[in-house]
């Protein structure tokens, strides 16, 4: 399974990485698209939901990588307001050619 790995540009400036274990995340989040945080936190956690059921469905363990992740997610977003914006950008796009 090819790993993800998006940077998230926050509303103060910063950037962070959002890794997944699966390409599922394209599903949910969109290199070059704006998001709300309430639509990056509905988004993002579904993603992370999805990515670790893939790896279940694979390897017969879940991913616990995809809750460290979750973790991380859900305290970045606490920091904003619901309607802030934030930015996914592409880390590794060659990825999105590969299917898991």
């Amino acid at each position: 399974m090819p790993e993800v790995l998006l940077e998230l540009h926050w509303p103060d400036g910063e950037a962070s990485r959002f890794y997944s274990p699966s390409t599922i995340v394209y599903n949910f989040l969109k290199p070059g698209e704006t998001l709300t945080i309430a639509e990056l936190e509905q988004r993002g956690l579904a993603a992370l939901r999805k990515a670790s059921e893939r790896v279940r469905a694979r390897y017969g363990f879940a991913c616990t990588r995809t809750d460290e992740e979750a973790s991380k997610l859900r305290q970045r977003l606490a920091m904003y307001s619901l309607t802030d914006r934030v930015q996914v950008r592409e880390i590794n796009p060659e990825v999105r050619e590969i299917s898991d």
